[in-house]
């Protein structure tokens, strides 16, 4: 097996890093990377640099508007977390009314302060473990998207511009 897959694993390497494919699979690495999922975009933005300079900018560019993009998916998939348990609270509400609130339980002091930081919090969206859930919080406290998705994309572009030139540097 490991004969037939050599050259193709080769032969799909190759591929996506010709700038005319490198630079959307960076995207949709980038893109996925932001989510929930763990995937990290950073060896594919550094793979991409590696094998063509030129494309430094570009590269970092798309990776930023990827990541920023599944950002704000994970802003939205809070928010509707959100709306959808306002909507059971509403429904157990009118049949127990003496029921107590999950939202008010789940406000503990992490909540409170990225409460009080607001869409500043989201420059931290590109921290590793917490920067992906960071943005799903910023949409389950209904924070103003524009706000949370312009310092999600501050917050990457200056990620992948350090640790590409640190990677640049050292390899």
């Amino acid at each position: 097996m490991a004969d037939w897959l050599t050259p193709h694993l080769t032969q799909l390497l190759t591929w996506l890093a010709f700038p005319e494919h490198g630079l959307s699979t960076v995207f949709l690495i980038s893109f996925i990377s932001a989510t929930l999922l763990p995937l990290g975009s950073e060896p594919a933005v550094f793979g991409l640099i590696k094998l063509n300079p030129d494309l430094f900018w570009s590269a970092i560019l798309v990776a930023t508007a990827g990541n920023t993009l599944g950002g704000i998916v994970s802003w939205w998939m809070g928010y509707g977390a959100h709306q959808a348990l306002d909507l059971v609270r509403k429904r157990k509400q009118h049949t127990d009314p003496a029921s107590s609130s999950l939202g008010d339980k789940m406000h503990g002091h992490a909540l409170v302060w990225l409460e009080k930081l607001g869409p500043k919090a989201c420059l931290l969206s590109w921290l590793p473990g917490v920067g992906d859930p960071l943005c799903a919080v910023a949409g389950w406290l209904k924070m103003p998207l524009l706000p949370c998705a312009i310092y999600m994309a501050i917050g990457k572009l200056l990620r992948y511009v350090v640790m590409t030139s640190l990677l640049l540097w050292v390899f």
